[in-house]
């Protein structure tokens, strides 16, 4: 029996339809109808479960009039929407060495960074910041403390360390 391109075509299609329609799993967005389907996704480990506890939600206020919008996935712990004007992403919660939060939505190549004091959206592709100076209340609290408290010098600039 000889095997033509377009049976071998055929069989791989219907193959690679029964893979997917046994491992999708659907989300939704928050406030939207139409469902996405995710293949394959990767449970959170139990670090990426705590990094996400302490992760800031709800609309934040960025430089320049913008908006960020981070919510929970409830159907994914560890996995946040995060969403503004002209953008939406996936992402889920990533370790660092640094402290900082990180989220990340690998496809896209974007990076969600929340630091003690401000928050930023990067868009690593492109090298640019989509969003920078975003801070939920608790952050801005923070900065103002910084103000008034401020954190010790990195370098002596005293002469006391000769």
């Amino acid at each position: 029996m000889k095997t033509t391109p377009v049976a071998l075509m055929l069989c791989t299609l219907f193959i690679a339809s029964a893979w997917a329609q046994t491992t999708a799993k659907v989300v939704t967005w928050p406030n939207k109808s139409v469902p996405k389907a995710v293949v394959h996704e990767e449970a959170a480990s139990p670090e990426a479960l705590e990094i996400a506890q302490r992760v800031h939600v709800g609309p934040m206020p960025c430089e320049l009039g913008a908006t960020v919008h981070l919510s929970h996935d409830p159907a994914s712990p560890g996995y946040f929407h995060v969403s503004g004007k002209g953008f939406r992403y996936r992402m889920k919660t990533v370790a660092t060495t640094t402290g900082a939060i990180r989220l990340e939505d690998q496809k896209a190549g974007t990076v969600w960074l929340q630091l003690a004091n401000k928050s930023m959206l990067m868009d690593q592709k492109k090298g640019r910041r989509v969003a920078d100076e975003c801070a939920h209340p608790d952050q801005v609290a923070f900065a103002k403390d910084m103000v008034n408290n401020p954190p010790p010098a990195l370098i002596d600039t005293t002469g006391m360390g000769r």
